[in-house]
């Protein structure tokens, strides 16, 4: 059953990237059946941006089920919805109206909310799913209303109508929509504040269903934010667009600093999906100020790189969360204090994770790198909107993404290096055994393509831009307008980049001292000898850094942020105070959005709920009473 259902999701997915394709490069069409759903009926369309979103959620789920089908055997219910959340999530960027919107956005909300609570007993995912329902429903009642007060002021449910008649809508009923669906689309990209269910959805389930919500799910919040800005509402004042890059400033910074001192290997990259998404915003955030100051060229470039930092993400976050996967399989613990060692036990897993740490790090010349890269152009050609107020948002959008670049580099540094690296801490992590072929297939397929996106942007960023230009009003760019096979030149020459020159110098370096050995003479013969150990003659893995002692230079100087509290818990020998039996010293950092945010509402409801409970007395006279009042005031009204 299992295996049938996941052959299905996967040819499901390679039809989803055959559709995907289509609509990017202009096949697109509309599909009305008025009577199978109430209130405007079905209706579907493909157009450039959808169709890039389409075929995003098909190739991530080809080898995300490929993967699946060595991972684990869930129950009938369990792989039931895996095959509605791909389903939905390809309908999602198809749906050309309220009704067909709302359908598609709750079935896959409701499909990973089971996913998320597959481990009915376990207490983390009861947490995890409730958090979650809470915060996709708020944010779905968002949507429902902007979408709503759209339909009432332009008189239709489609959205091609509203595309019509948003130039017709005054500037405040604009911005009110802009506002609503904004928050409803932030809430599942994970936006800061609204990022507290990923932290806890995406490691409660199964690592299959973690890379697909972290990948490809939470990118159609960022899908909708593309519509409302640059579609459905047509662009709008400049206060949208500086909202959009600082909110993804904010949630890039921040998203690192917490992946940096979580030491749980799935909740790191949860934290690094809110990064990653802070930096999308950043690009789509500049696309728009540009688009709004009528310098269309820079608006592309924006969106265009935007779109591939999508797809990046989407590749090596896929690929991250398949390989811990693979290593929680292994070991039994999310844990990394309790890994290390397994690069000897896991080759292939320790090979393709390595992968994937260095094109989320930005290391050229891999896909992060070029996505990256393109984001800084863009952001450094802020000077030809000369409004300082506007260039004071580019310059804070400049410095985020170059403090997160850094910090994303030292925190992958620290993941892949506790828990690859050194003699295993733990029995289990010393007996692990390398993932099953399908597990491993699932895992090459995603990093060669992280390999592709990164060495083939003279292919990809001209298809990106037909996808972009159409959101902006332009025809789509001749293919060699950014440069020839080799080289990407970008704004008129202002800047260009060539990967696979990079490439060839990075391949240069690495066999050029071995040239030189060679022609030196150099014997080939290897001796074989332990590592040094500092004069000690057994090394142990009490020896080596943790995760806790490489995170916490950081955690010292951003205490502001973390605001740790110290516990030392020490336990004396029974007979003496002298002697010491154990010594505990935790650190633990502490979320300002909860202790600021959320907790403050959350007493608040239980405040209110509290009071409330007076009125529910019990007795049915009462109840008639509220029931009469009810009616006396509806009479009134009427």
């Amino acid at each position: 059953m299992a295996a049938l259902a996941y052959t299905l999701a996967a040819a499901l997915g390679l039809a989803a990237v055959a559709l995907g394709v289509g609509g990017m490069f202009g096949w697109t069409w509309t599909l009305a059946v008025s009577w199978l759903v109430p209130l405007g009926g079905l209706e579907l369309a493909l157009d450039p941006l959808g169709g890039f979103f389409v075929a995003l959620v098909g190739a991530m789920a080809v080898p995300a089920s490929v993967y699946a089908m060595g991972y684990a055997h869930g129950s009938r219910r369990g792989v039931l919805a895996y095959l509605v959340f791909v389903g939905a999530m390809a309908v999602v960027p198809l749906a050309a109206n309220v009704m067909t919107f709302a359908i598609a956005w709750e079935l896959m909300s409701l499909a990973s909310y089971f996913l998320v609570l597959h481990e009915r007993e376990a207490r983390e995912s009861a947490d995890a799913a409730w958090a979650y329902a809470v915060m996709t429903h708020v944010g779905l009642a968002c949507l429902l209303a902007g979408m709503l007060l759209l339909a009432t002021w332009t008189g239709s449910v489609r959205f091609a109508d509203w595309r019509l008649a948003a130039p017709g809508l005054a500037g405040p009923a604009r911005s009110l929509a802009f506002a609503l669906l904004a928050l409803g689309f932030a809430g599942k990209a994970g936006v800061i504040p609204l990022h507290v269910w990923l932290p806890l959805a995406h490691p409660a389930a199964p690592s299959h269903v973690s890379a697909l919500m972290s990948g490809v799910m939470i990118k159609l919040g960022v899908y909708g934010l593309i519509r409302v800005a640059l579609d459905w509402l047509g662009g709008g004042p400049p206060w949208w667009g500086v909202a959009v890059l600082l909110a993804g400033a904010v949630s890039a910074v921040l998203g690192v600093l917490y992946a940096l001192v979580d030491h749980d290997l799935k909740r790191l990259l949860a934290f690094h999906s809110i990064e990653n998404v802070g930096i999308i915003l950043i690009g789509l955030g500049a696309g728009m100020l540009y688009h709004g100051a009528g310098l269309e060229t820079l608006a592309l470039l924006g969106l265009a790189a935007a779109l591939y930092h999508t797809v990046n993400h989407a590749a090596f976050k896929v690929l991250l969360f398949l390989g811990a996967g693979a290593v929680v399989q292994a070991t039994g613990t999310r844990d990394m204090e309790r890994m290390g060692g397994l690069v000897k036990r896991m080759p292939w897993t320790a090979a393709c994770f390595l992968v994937g740490s260095a094109a989320i790090a930005a290391l050229p010349p891999l896909n992060g790198f070029v996505s990256e890269w393109l984001t800084f152009v863009a952001l450094l050609q802020s000077a030809a909107i000369a409004r300082p107020a506007i260039n004071l948002a580019f310059a804070a959008g400049i410095a985020g993404l170059a403090l997160t670049s850094g910090l994303a580099m030292a925190c992958f540094v620290k993941a892949y290096g506790i828990t690859f690296l050194a003699l295993p801490r733990s029995d289990a992590a010393a007996g692990a055994r390398e993932a099953g072929t399908a597990m491993r297939a699932g895992m090459l397929v995603l990093a060669l393509a992280c390999v592709a996106l990164g060495l083939g942007p003279t292919v990809v960023l001209p298809a990106l831009e037909r996808v972009a230009a159409p959101l902006l009003g332009l025809p789509a760019p001749p293919p060699r307008a950014l440069g020839d096979w080799l080289t990407v030149n970008v704004s008129g020459g202002f800047a260009s980049l060539s990967t696979l020159a990079i490439a060839a110098a990075l391949g240069l370096a690495l066999v050029a001292p071995l040239l030189g050995l060679a022609l030196a003479g150099a014997g080939s013969r290897r001796r074989l000898y332990e590592t040094w150990g500092c004069g000690r003659l057994l090394q142990t893995a009490r020896m080596e850094y943790t995760a806790t002692a490489f995170s916490n230079p950081f955690k010292r100087v951003f205490d502001f942020l973390y605001r740790p509290v110290k516990r030392l818990d020490i336990e004396f020998h029974p007979e003496s105070r002298f002697f010491v039996q154990r010594i505990e010293w935790t650190n633990p950092t502490r979320s300002i959005f909860e202790d600021w945010l959320y907790r403050p509402v959350l007493d608040g409801l239980h405040w209110a709920a509290r009071r409330a409970r007076a009125i529910q007395s019990g007795s049915a006279n009462l109840y008639l009473a509220y029931i009469l009042a009810a009616l006396l005031v509806l009479l009134v009204l009427a």
